[in-house]
């Protein structure tokens, strides 16, 4: 093949493209509509500074833009005559093939060019990750090169443009939407996968290259389509020299021989390279690079124990659900290849009702219902998103991967569980919060266990410890009590004596649970309740007493710490750091975060806190060291320095009948210091005797189910740490941290900032606005209050009646000012939640205004480079045709 032939070709079509305004309306067209389905209002929804929306829609852009491009480079070729021309010449087909492929490529690679627009905008509107996106270009530059040589082919066929760009978009469309066809059981046992057509799917291959991945398979997939369409072509071509007469059935014959040939030759290739598959992590922060520690666990595997995994995945899933879906997808490949065929990945597909949703369940993968909206309609969908991992007889089922689930972290975990067969051993002490679940007396109720310990069965044997008898010391690598003040003397002396021997020991109490049992019930302040838990059927009944009255003295003294056991800690660092819940929050709920002002609220010094970014707690304690303790005393958690303490009357109100509620607005007097919440507790190296090593966390809340369901489903947008510092503490505490760093792992996040920039005054607003509404309804109702008391106190001081007479006006007021009253407070709170509403609305308005303005900037500014070009082009060649027309010739006006 020579070159200069190929160049020559090459430069006609190439600029025969671009002698006309067309080809520049086209590009200007491709790089519109790329801009009005990259920043859909989906974009800003989702505050994410990435091409997923244009990743979505660009298989549908290129039945456009390819058709749009390889129309004419055969078809007016015939229309005009010159391919006989062409063919008359010294060139052979390869040769005129080539130069026309590399010309319509070219052109294409001219588009994507100014397609890049999108890229700049996205820059200018948040900070995008240029790997990302350079993976999102070479993926749109080789599906490109996979469909050009289709339309190509498809422009051959006829000699009408139009026509050749109808079928060349019909003949891309088999590539793009093959995957979507249903797949008969027969064929997939034929094909021996249910994913086989799946496979073929340009969708399918494009969707690593949309999330940073550049694998090898997807590479050869779009080559694989370019040669074998480049090689229809040089058959198209050529028949001119054998078709016709019994020749000519001969040569199709073989040919069509030929074609299959080629076609299962590349399909095995593609196979074989998908069992031996290469991907390259292009993402700034290597996001589906697998770590070290899940390296050396996958190095660790032996062919003597493959592991299966099994991803059971829905084709379509809410648009919130996407990251976790690419995620998973994304590492399971990894995994494989980082595992040297020790672990064998299976992907299925799951449609509603179809024999894979039934597959799925039947290994207890859930499918959950989840609310999503599409085109202004809410729907419910059976979304499956799940994983069975299982080598031999061990299998652990992950039922879904919500959208806070680290996806790693669960994988890694759950491989090191089914290939080792020797787990570390946790103990749960059995105390009245019944952390293993149980029966409660004092309910007469059956209590499930704690999402704690489901969550520590993925890597522990985890056993029920009783707390009545001594706790054998040689049987449990980490002891976790809850609540230790609930304990009875002999019961906390089991506990006491097992800590002394220097045992590592996990110990949650509070002064003030909230979320165990009801409110404060449980708190060590209160009496420990018996069978019947009606407090008017305990009345005159003599309760069983806690140890040291709940104070749990000897388990204090014991680890040298300061632990009033009926103080609370409040501050304002959680209203101040999330002013969207203003109204919710109040100061007892305590934010421990890096935000907060002291740089030491999550200790950098340990490796349980140094990732992690905020706790939250509950009607918390405080602890600090005992004066003149020789243990050391390493805090973990801290809150502000503006905060204080509340005692258990100030926090609390108290019925006739012995019921505890929250006092909502206690006296609260802030201080200048802060405040230790947890603290890791241990020997000196060089201490004789008892060798302690315990971490003690002043609140029992913080591992409540409702913060494991908020580390899942990341609920209105919370994301706090509180689950990841328990697992962290056990992990510390056993020994074994290879799965803290694993699991504190985040990615850096890449939001929309100049479009948060501009909102967030909006919404500050609106949260100032929020609260003045509030804060008037309050007043309001105070002052309402106040008349009516004012009128009780001049009822009672007014002489002229006697006491019968006062009664009797004390309850007519009574009954007509609770009635007023009622009146008073829902008209109220009715105008409150107008203002709130009409806030909202307004801020909404404005937010929607701001995006609005990015939106229609971005579909402006995107095709302008493009449309200049044409522009230029245009006006130089008509300046060159008006210049070689002479003067006389030219229409004076």
């Amino acid at each position: 093949m020579r070159s200069h032939v190929v160049i020559a070709v090459f430069k006609r079509n190439f600029w025969s493209y671009f002698s006309g305004v067309i080809g520049y309306l086209f590009i200007v067209a491709f790089v519109l509509l790329g801009a009005f389905a990259a920043f859909q209002e989906k974009f800003f929804t989702n505050n994410a500074a990435n091409l997923a929306q244009l990743n979505e829609w660009f298989p549908m852009l290129l039945l456009f833009i390819v058709p749009a491009i390889t129309m004419s480079v055969w078809s007016e070729e015939r229309k005009l005559g010159t391919e006989e021309l062409l063919f008359t010449l010294p060139v052979s087909d390869l040769e005129v093939l080539i130069g026309k492929f590399l010309a319509v490529l070219s052109v294409y690679t001219v588009a994507l060019v100014f397609s890049l627009t999108h890229a700049l905008v996205l820059a200018w509107i948040g900070h995008p990750d240029a790997g990302l996106l350079a993976t999102n270009y070479v993926g749109y530059w080789l599906a490109g090169l996979a469909l050009l040589s289709a339309g190509m082919m498809a422009s051959y066929l006829t000699s009408n443009a139009t026509v050749a760009f109808v079928l060349g978009s019909i003949i891309c469309m088999i590539p793009v939407f093959i995957g979507r066809l249903p797949v008969h059981p027969a064929m997939a046992t034929l094909f021996g996968s249910d994913q086989f057509i799946d496979q073929l799917s340009l969708e399918r291959q494009l969707e690593p290259l949309g999330i940073g991945l550049v694998p090898l398979k997807s590479i050869l997939y779009f080559v694989s389509i370019a040669g074998f369409m480049l090689y229809l072509n040089l058959i198209l071509i050529g028949q001119r020299h054998w078709r016709g007469g019994k020749r000519g059935t001969d040569m199709g014959f073989q040919y069509t021989i030929r074609v299959v040939s080629v076609a299962l030759i590349l399909i095995c290739g593609n196979v074989l390279v998908a069992n031996f598959n290469r991907t390259a992590d292009l993402t700034a922060e290597h996001l589906y690079t697998v770590t070290r520690t899940t390296r050396d666990l996958l190095g660790k595997l032996t062919d003597k124990r493959p592991i299966m995994i099994q991803a059971f995945v829905s084709r379509e899933v809410p648009r919130n659900y996407v990251p976790v879906k690419t995620s998973l997808l994304g590492l399971l490949g990894q995994y494989e290849q980082a595992s040297h065929n020790n672990i064998t990945v299976r992907i299925a597909t799951v449609d509603p009702a179809s024999p894979q949703a039934d597959e799925a369940k039947k290994f207890g993968v859930e499918g959950r219902k989840i609310q999503s909206e599409r085109a202004g309609r809410r729907t419910v969908d059976e979304v499956f998103l799940g994983v069975v991992i299982s080598s031999g007889a061990n299998e652990v089922v992950i039922p879904f991967f919500d959208v806070g689930l680290p996806v790693e972290y669960e994988l890694t975990r759950s491989i090191g569980t089914v290939a080792n067969e020797k787990r570390k051993t946790v103990g749960i002490l059995d105390t009245d919060a019944k952390v293993s679940g149980g029966f409660d007396m004092s309910s007469f109720r059956s209590i499930p266990e704690w999402r704690l310990t489901a969550e520590l069965k993925r890597q522990y044997n985890v056993e029920s410890v009783p707390a009545a008898s001594p706790i054998d010391e040689s049987k449990y690598d980490v002891l976790i009590a809850v609540m230790p003040s609930s304990l009875s003397q002999n019961e906390l002396k089991n506990l006491v004596d097992y800590v002394k021997k220097g045992k590592p020991t996990l110990i949650f109490d509070d002064p003030g649970p909230m979320t165990i049992g009801q409110p404060f019930s449980l708190a060590p302040h209160q009496p420990k309740p018996r069978a019947g838990g009606n407090p008017m059927m305990q009345m005159g009944m003599q309760n069983e007493p806690k140890a040291d009255g709940g104070r749990a003295t000897s388990l204090v003294n014991t680890l040298g710490i300061q632990w009033i056991y009926d103080e609370v800690v409040f501050e304002g660092t959680s209203i101040n750091l999330h002013p969207e819940f203003a109204e919710l929050l109040r100061p007892e709920w305590v934010s421990i975060s890096r935000h907060s002002g002291l740089d030491s609220a999550l200790s950098r010094d340990s490796e349980i806190t140094k990732s992690l970014e905020e706790v939250f707690l509950f009607y918390a304690g405080t602890i600090k060291p005992r004066e003149g303790s020789k243990l050391e005393f390493k805090p973990l958690l801290r809150t502000g320095k503006k905060s204080g303490l509340l005692g258990w009357s100030e926090f609390t109100i108290s019925t006739p009948f012995g019921q505890v509620f929250p006092n909502e607005d206690p006296v609260r007097r802030y201080g200048d210091d802060y405040h230790v919440i947890a603290a890791e507790i241990t020997s000196p190296k060089d201490a004789q005797g008892d060798k302690i090593h315990a971490i003690y966390v002043a609140d029992a809340d913080m591992i409540a189910d409702w913060f494991f369901m908020l580390r899942e489903q990341k609920f209105v947008d919370l994301q706090v740490d509180n689950v990841t510092f328990a697992l962290n503490a056990i992990d510390h505490l056993a020994g074994d941290s290879s799965y803290i760093e694993l699991r504190s792992r985040r990615p850096t996040p890449r939001t929309l900032e100049r479009v948060e920039d501009l909102t967030k005054k909006f919404r500050e607003t609106m949260n100032v606005e929020k609260q003045k509404a509030a804060d008037d309804a309050k007043k309001a109702l105070e002052d309402a209050r106040k008349v009516f008391s004012e009128k009780v106190e001049k009822i009672k001081n007014d002489e002229g009646l006697d006491e019968s007479q006062k009664q009797d006006l004390l309850n007519i007021e009574e009954q007509q000012v609770k009635r007023r009253l009622e009146v008073e407070e829902s008209n109220i709170n009715q105008n409150k939640e107008k203002v709130i509403e009409k806030i909202k609305t307004e801020t909404d308005r404005n937010v929607r205004s701001v995006e609005q303005m990015f939106y229609y900037v971005a579909l402006i500014v995107s095709p302008i480079p493009a449309f200049l070009l044409g522009l230029v082009v245009w006006s130089l060649r008509v300046s060159r045709e008006n210049k070689d027309i002479a003067p006389s010739r030219r229409v004076s006006k």
